[in-house]
Formats: structure tokens, C-alpha cells, sequence
């Protein structure tokens, strides 16, 4: 179980790059101005750009606040966020977030995902519930998004409306109430994994309205491959899910059954003996 009344003040904002050199130091800025006392994670995979010299420089001006994992290539963005998070909960925070670095995700919004956490074990921005929104995205993408949020709830149960949403924020006890060690999904299923996880641990999570935000500069990581690694674990865990669903169903069939079977079994031992 997770004990929500731990503290909730110690903050890590966690941002995988791989070439963000345009984006990233905009980001950090308004973060720090959003929620001055957070501290940033810039974990960065040998960004051939340069986005990891401005990390540095960004952390060489405000070291306090703001951190920089310098990975030793391009591995994922899940890898990116697990180790973000293994870095975090191994200096103490009890909050971590994920944070896209492309500004698709608004700083400013930030506080009120913050605030949601105090009775929650992981909050979701999201893009889908009342509030929420999606600027300049095609439609084809929009489709995409809609639709493999739908699948998995559809799949695994889930009541949550933006399951495929990477603004997340998590109590540390949530993050080590569920294996992260076992966790191999990548880029867009990370996500999916990530709140699987969660809802399977019994924790609770919240959906708080936000605006996405399409990036204006630099180039998406979405591909085929990403989207296809998700609808296959989705439907892997689906198929878990109903398996266990069924299994439950039977037990609790025996359970009811078990009283009546005891009867009749003692009405025929009554029998034979009465014979």
C-alpha cells in the first residue's frame, strides 16, 4: 500500500533529450519560474546536437536545481525515465515527473498536477478528459492517440480517458510499489506499461486537464514501430487481464457452489448408509 500522507515537497522534473538543442533551455526557464522549488533532471542521450552542453551550462548556472545525466546514446524514452527515476528515488525525492522537452507539455500546468497528487498515487495530465485538449495535431495522429487509449481500456479496464499521456507525476512509494526492473516497453507503450502497472497495484489514478501542445520545432520520435510495440503489449495485457477476470469468476463460482456440494454429498452419504 501507499501511505499518502508522506510529504510531497521534494520535486524531480525528468526530461529525456535526444536532439532538443533548441528546446531545452526554453523548457528548463519555465519550469523554474512554474514551480521554483521542483528540481530538473535533464537526462540526455548523447544528443548529437549539443542538447547535453546546454544541460550543462544550464546546471553550471543554477547546480541546486538543476541536474544532468548524460547517457551513452540513444536508448529510448523509457530507458531515459526509468533511469530518471532509479537517479531520483536514489536522492530522496518523493515526487517525480515526467516531462516532454519538445514544449508539448506546459510548465505552467504543472501545479495544478502537483496538487492533484496530494490523494493520488499518479497523476496524468490529460488531454482527453473535460478541459483538456490537443492544439495542431493532424488528425491522422489525433487518431492514433484517441484510438490506442480507447484499445487499452477497452483491453486491460482502465478507467482512464488518456492512457497514452506522457505528463505524469508519481509519489515515489508508487513508483516502488510496482517492479520498475521489470519494465521493457519503449517510447509511446512506455507510458502504457507505466499506468498498467499502477492500476494493477490497486493505486489510484487522477486525470487533470491539460493542454498538449504539438512541438514548433525539432522532429517528432513517433513512429510505425513505437505504435505497433503498444497495440501488441496492450493486447498481451488483455488478454491477461480477462484471463484473470475469468479465473476470479471461477473461484467465486466454486465458493457459492461449495455449500450445496457439501449438502448433496452428505444427503448421498445419508443414503447409503440409511441402504
Amino acid at each position: 500500500m501507499v501511505d499518502r500522507s508522506e510529504p510531497t515537497d521534494k520535486v524531480l522534473v525528468i526530461i529525456p533529450t535526444y536532439n532538443e538543442a533548441e528546446n531545452i533551455e526554453p523548457i528548463v526557464t519555465r519550469l523554474r519560474t512554474s514551480v521554483p522549488d521542483a528540481h530538473v533532471l535533464v537526462a540526455d542521450d548523447n544528443s548529437p546536437d549539443g542538447t547535453g552542453d546546454i544541460a550543462d551550462r544550464l546546471h553550471n548556472a543554477d547546480p541546486e536545481h538543476i541536474h544532468v545525466m548524460h547517457r551513452k546514446g540513444k536508448q529510448g524514452l523509457g530507458a531515459a525515465y526509468l533511469a530518471g527515476f532509479h537517479w531520483g528515488l536514489d536522492h530522496g525525492y518523493n515526487v517525480l515527473v515526467e516531462h516532454d522537452a519538445d514544449g508539448s507539455h506546459q510548465p505552467e500546468q504543472l501545479p495544478a498536477i502537483l496538487e492533484a497528487l496530494e490523494d493520488a498515487d499518479m497523476v496524468k495530465g490529460s488531454r482527453y478528459v473535460k478541459g483538456g485538449s490537443v492544439v495542431n495535431w493532424p488528425a491522422s495522429r489525433l487518431l492514433i492517440s484517441r484510438g490506442g487509449s480507447l484499445w487499452t481500456r477497452m483491453c486491460t479496464g482502465m478507467n482512464v480517458k488518456d492512457i497514452t499521456g506522457g505528463f505524469n507525476a508519481f509519489r515515489a512509494s508508487t513508483l516502488r510499489a510496482i517492479d520498475l526492473d521489470e519494465i521493457a516497453s519503449a517510447g509511446y507503450c512506455f507510458q502504457l506499461d507505466l499506468a498498467w502497472r499502477v492500476a494493477k497495484a490497486g493505486l489510484k489514478i487522477v486525470e487533470v486537464p491539460i493542454e498538449f501542445i504539438e512541438r514548433e520545432r525539432g522532429e517528432s520520435k513517433m513512429s510505425k514501430d513505437i505504435v505497433t510495440e503498444a497495440l501488441i503489449r496492450t493486447t498481451l495485457w488483455g488478454a491477461e487481464f480477462r484471463a484473470q477476470q475469468a479465473k476470479g469468476l471461477a473461484v467465486k463460482g466454486l465458493e457459492k457452489a461449495a455449500p450445496v456440494i457439501k449438502q448433496a454429498k452428505q444427503k448421498a452419504d445419508k443414503a447409503r448408509k440409511d441402504a
